[in-house]
């Protein structure tokens, strides 16, 4: 993939609102089959498109990357054949690997996350509904406000459009089309769902759900957290502190991605790992895409080809007694 593609790529994934490390060289000491300018894209599931160098590099940015996509942080990943110290004081935003298997070259990558920004859909046109909006928006979220819905046929339910990325829905119509938006947040999984209304006329709505127990006890209502609020503004103030006190609590969990350059749903998974390679010893994310071997039960994981085929060769040169 050349730098315009991996450009063009880049625009389309930020576009769809998928997640990806965005990798570019910047320094390539020879002998380094990278050169700067040379770029890649790191996905969700450890998959890279473009190029950075070769196995044992694109090991080294894959596990990093995958590391950056839950903190959000830009890194300067230098990758050396040699030790090198680490300067003093330390920097969290540089990063000094040893990779033993590069031919001898010294590689500099800079690495930057690119995470959609939380989308809050808000139902309703109310003054509570609009400075939500507003607010949302410039702290950082992308904030969609549908509208009044339109009318539904006769015996069906209007249904609410909601993606797999959505942190949160809050109803703000002074009770029109309540129920419906509520119910279809829940059954989405999404994760704060609120409702701005009376305590008192909170709990009827809520308890007129067609879901369970246990949905109709994640809809905040009031909606927002106790600040004393009394303007459109402070409530909006007030419910997103509750949508980021919430996201926080609840951040590091699973999440179902979906595939959208091929159109698939990938299993839930857990933040990914990292592994020892037992041949050369640098460290490896435990992913599906990284090279891995099993070998009397145990999975074994490696950096680089050359890595694989010496320990298939002979394990127990590689294993502790």
């Amino acid at each position: 993939m050349s730098r315009p593609e991996v450009e063009q790529r880049a625009v389309h994934l930020r576009a769809e609102r998928v997640p990806f490390v965005h990798a570019t060289v910047v320094l390539a000491d020879r002998p380094t089959s990278a050169k700067p300018g040379d770029e890649a894209i790191v996905f969700p599931d450890g998959t890279i498109e473009g190029f950075v160098g070769g196995t044992c590099a694109e090991s080294t940015v894959r596990a990093q990357g995958l590391a950056l996509l839950d903190s959000g942080e830009t890194l300067l990943l230098r990758i050396t054949p040699t030790p090198e110290e680490e300067p003093t004081p330390s920097r969290p935003d540089r990063l000094t690997v040893h990779n033993p298997c590069l031919s001898g070259g010294t590689l500099e990558i800079f690495l930057e996350p690119v995470v959609p920004a939380p989308l809050l859909v808000v139902h309703g046109d109310s003054p509570i509904a609009q400075a939500l909006v507003a607010l949302a928006e410039r702290l950082g979220y992308q904030a969609s406000s549908p509208g009044a819905p339109e009318p539904a046929a006769e015996g069906t339910q209007r249904e609410l459009a909601l993606g797999p990325d959505t942190a949160a829905v809050v109803c703000a119509s002074h009770g029109r089309d309540e129920e419906q938006v509520l119910t279809a947040a829940l059954r989405a999984g999404v994760p704060y769902v609120g409702l701005v209304a009376s305590r008192k006329r909170g709990e009827g709505v809520v308890a007129s759900l067609e879901v369970d127990e246990a949905a109709r006890a994640r809809v905040h209502t009031p909606a927002g957290l106790d600040i004393g609020a009394r303007t459109p503004e402070e409530v909006a103030l007030s419910i997103l502190a509750e949508v980021v006190a919430d996201r926080r609590r609840t951040s590091g969990r699973p999440v179902e991605q979906e595939d959208r350059r091929h159109g698939t749903e990938l299993p839930l998974v857990e933040p990914p790992g990292t592994a020892v390679d037992p041949v050369c010893g640098m460290s490896v994310a435990t992913v599906e895409s990284s090279l891995h071997l099993d070998h009397d039960g145990v999975r074994h994981w490696f950096c680089g080809s050359g890595c694989l085929r010496a320990f298939a060769a002979d394990p127990s040169a590689y294993l502790a007694p």
